[in-house]
């Protein structure tokens, strides 16, 4: 490990907190080693905020460095019993949020024999995630165990207020460690060995120029406008230079999404033609001069400009369109004549760059397949343009592209705009032996690039495009590797949006990192904040103000009273919401289980399907919700429909008005509520405007009322299931069957499943009855039902449909697909 990684290494070791590193400095490496440490089978630590790709590259390199026993990964495939051996065995364990949060309400997990949770990802943490409602399960247990916490994303704590002490809260830690690419001791480790940079600013081509400066004219037209038709909303971040960033969708969403239902038409519109105009400006420089005129081109029809805000009736909108033909037919912008196809300098300059590499080599007189060289590019797509280029020029691959765009089946109408290989299958990841392409990002792995630059060891590296991550992988891998100077080729156009973007990133995670040093040295920090005491307000899950708990005796206070424990049997699907967090914040025990009606069970009479907006329109266009509605009336004296919005979302239905023009048509969502209010009476619609809303709303329905039997509400079944399956079955025997003593519709299928005809059913002994229904009450009925001689005559007498008078023929006589 390099200086740094030892010392981010040891910090985190020796103290509970919240790592934030800069992008591509190797926090991966100090995971990795942090893994390894716990890995043994006197310790259980648990692994949160992992993907299955994380998760299998950090086994493959403790696999590697030989360490055992390795993590083991949790998933929906063990059983019960599977799961509690995996946790009673020790060690590292990889567990998704959902497993691991029914276990410990379950206690099929001993909470106080972990060692201690590490936490991936720790910018996703908010207060009512699944991780969050870990860790305080987690706390409320175990006051001894260590809580870790890593993030490589300091853009992420700069949204909203005080984000990074609410995270820091969520995640019960004091210590905030800050690890900027300009902290003195990366700086120094760094600058001992530092790669040999070759900074190549290549010039825009004038008709390139032309077009960026139209483009970006349309968004500035854009952004102007949107100001001025919307003078009360803060768009402070909405400008031309956020418009270039990475992350231009993200400050959108943050900003507008709370307030989207109250824009107007137009504006949402500008909106998206911001997007569509960002997109051509990045495809500018990416995509060859044939493409990119087809995207343009794709763009100018009737349709497209009459649903955009006004930009294609600019000058600088005729300038785009002209200049882009300009680029493959000339000056003459005919398109019978003779295509004038015009390279991207880019193309040249790489050419140029491996002509000298090989030179380079062949005058040190090294063998030549010894020396790699790496040429990593935005994406897959633009890693197949440059593996053609390399392989037959860049003349002879624009041709190519520029038959296949006229060609009648690929006309630009249903031009495919992210793929321009005739067989991308068929191309290969390496050129050839000394020279490999690949991508930034994209792809099935997402660590391919740092196996790639360890594996090979490449004497070369050619940035195609910009990225700071890479660039900083590449300073920690020659800081590891002093055996040999790597050479970098950084490439970019000079004045151009490629350029701007990179530097706005490196500004923006420059400004994090000040922010953020600047709240550490102000933060306030609760004694309790790590939650090692009982007194902790998260674990005194009372839900009383502080005023009412002051006017009740000493006793009440400290939670001695004999009051019984508010319970909710919540369904185990429902465990993806945030539902059950705050439910249990609230001082509400949660009881996981499998039901087939309903999601939450309050009370012994009310059960609550809870929809967000998203599903209720689903389940009202499909027929779920009236087979859901059917069977909660069937089962409950008090059903309910919860229709839960986000809580960031406006609260309503559809966009600015809640009604529709047309309230009598049947595909309106308030007409189909309307309706399914008609068929069931007894259904109660609960508006929430979020989950917190909801977590209150469920405890008033509580107040005063009897606990649910989670039993009771786990034999309940659901008919619709067992309807749509069936079928498939003779519709006739099916009837017949379920009027039979002992039969029902939880054991109807199992019957017609296993038993041929009816003769076979008769002939059954009372002990293969209760093996085949699996309750002895069942069976006794039926066999009783079955051996009586005045049944027996009435099933001799019984018509089966199409199959009546025919003995012995099979249940399925007559199949239907479902």
């Amino acid at each position: 490990m390099l200086d740094f990684e030892n010392q981010m290494f040891l910090d985190i070791l020796n103290e509970d907190g919240l790592v934030i590193a800069a992008k591509g400095i190797g926090l991966e490496s100090v995971f990795i080693n942090l893994l390894k440490v716990y890995s043994d089978a006197g310790n259980l630590v648990i692994v949160l905020g992992t993907t299955p790709k994380e998760e299998e590259f950090f086994t493959g390199e403790l696999d590697s460095m030989g360490v055992k026993p390795l993590p083991k990964l949790l998933t929906s495939e063990f059983s019960v019993n599977d799961r509690q051996s995996v946790y009673m065995e020790g060690g590292v364990i990889f567990s998704s949020s959902r497993i691991l949060v029914v276990d410990m309400l379950m206690d099929r997990m001993p909470i106080d024999l972990v060692t201690g949770m590490l936490i991936y990802k720790a910018h996703r943490i908010i207060e009512t995630s699944q991780e969050a409602f870990i860790l305080r399960l987690y706390r409320q247990k175990n006051k001894k165990g260590f809580i870790k916490a890593f993030s490589s994303s300091p853009i992420s704590f700069t949204r909203g207020f005080s984000q990074v002490t609410r995270v820091m809260k969520s995640l019960y830690v004091r210590n905030l460690f800050l690890w900027p690419r300009f902290h003195a001791t990366i700086q120094s480790t760094l600058k001992e060995n530092q790669p040999d940079v070759v900074e190549l600013r290549l010039p825009l081509t004038p008709y390139m120029v032309t077009m960026q400066t139209a483009i970006l004219d349309l968004i500035h037209f854009s952004v102007k406008e949107l100001r001025r038709i919307n003078p009360s909303l803060d768009l402070d971040e909405m400008t031309v230079e956020n418009a270039l960033s990475k992350c231009f969708k993200k400050i959108i969403k943050f900003q507008l999404e709370p307030v989207w239902h109250q824009l107007s038409g137009k504006t949402k519109q500008l909106l998206e033609d911001l997007g569509i105009l960002r997109n051509l400006l990045l495809t500018l420089t990416q995509y060859d001069c044939v493409t990119f005129n087809v995207v343009v081109k794709s763009l100018k029809t009737t349709e497209k400009a009459l649903k955009s805000a006004g930009w294609m009736l600019l000058d600088a909108a005729e300038n785009l369109f002209i200049t882009t033909k300009a680029r493959v037919y000339g000056k003459s912008l005919e398109e019978d004549a003779k295509p004038e196809l015009e390279e991207n300098p880019k193309w040249i300059a790489l050419a140029e760059v491996l002509k000298e590499i090989r030179l380079e080599i062949a005058v040190q007189g090294e063998q030549f397949p010894s020396i790699k060289t790496l040429i990593v590019a935005e994406d897959d797509r633009t890693c197949d343009q440059l593996r053609q280029i390399l392989e037959s020029g860049s003349k002879e691959f624009l041709e190519k592209i520029f038959k296949k765009s006229n060609s009648p089946k690929n006309s630009y109408e249903k031009y495919d705009l992210h793929n321009t290989n005739e067989n991308d299958d068929e191309s290969p990841e390496h050129v050839n032996e000394t020279v490999i392409v690949q991508p930034l990002k994209g792809g099935a792995d997402p660590y391919g690039l740092h196996r790639t630059l360890y594996k090979l060891c490449p004497r070369f590296v050619i940035m195609y495009d910009c990225d700071v991550s890479f660039i900083r992988q590449v300073e920690v891998y020659q800081a590891t590797h002093k055996e040999h100077t790597v050479r970098v080729y950084f490439m970019f156009y000079d004045a151009s949006a490629e350029e701007q973007s990179y530097l706005t990133s490196l500004r923006k995670e420059k400004e994090a990192f000040e922010m953020l040093i600047r709240e550490k040295a102000t933060m306030v920090i609760p004694e309790d904040r790590e939650g090692r005491t009982d007194d902790h307000p998260d674990f005194v899950r009372d839900p009383r103000k502080a005023s009412e708990m002051a006017l009740v005796p000493l006793d009440t206070r400290q939670m001695t009273r004999k009051d019984v424990r508010q319970v909710v049997v919540v369904d185990m699907r429902e465990f993806r919401s945030e539902l059950p967090s705050l439910l249990h914040r609230r001082g509400i025990d949660i009881l996981p289980i499998t039901i087939e009606v309903g999601d939450y069970i309050l009370t012994p009479d009310i059960c609550v399907e809870r929809k967000s907006l998203s599903d209720l329109i689903g389940s009202l266009n499909n027929g779920r919700l009236y087979n859901q509605s059917q069977e909660m009336c069937r089962h409950y004296a008090k059903p309910m429909l919860l229709i839960e919005f986000d809580h960031d979302k406006p609260f309503a239905l559809q966009g600015k008005y809640y009604l529709s023009n047309d309230d009598s048509s049947l595909t309106d969502v308030t007409s189909r509520l309307q309706l399914l209010t008609l068929h069931f009476p007894k259904l109660r619609i609960v508006w929430s405007p979020g989950p917190y809303a909801t977590a209150e709303i469920f405890e008033e329905l509580k107040k005063g009322r009897e606990q649910p039997d989670p039993a009771k509400a786990a034999s309940i079944s659901s008919d619709y299931y067992t309807e749509k399956n069936a079928e498939k079955y003779n519709p006739a025997i099916h009837d017949f069957m379920m009027k039979l003593p002992g039969i029902n519709t939880k054991n109807i299928r199992r019957v017609l499943n296993k038993v041929e005809d009816l003769g076979q059913l008769i002939s059954l002994s009372l002990e293969e009855l209760h093996e085949l229904l699996e309750n002895g009450v069942n069976a006794k009925e039926l066999w009783d039902a079955l051996h009586s001689s005045q049944h027996l005559a009435v099933l001799e007498a019984e018509p089966t449909g199409k199959n009546k008078g025919k003995k012995g023929k099979s249940w399925r006589g007559r199949q239907r697909k479902y």
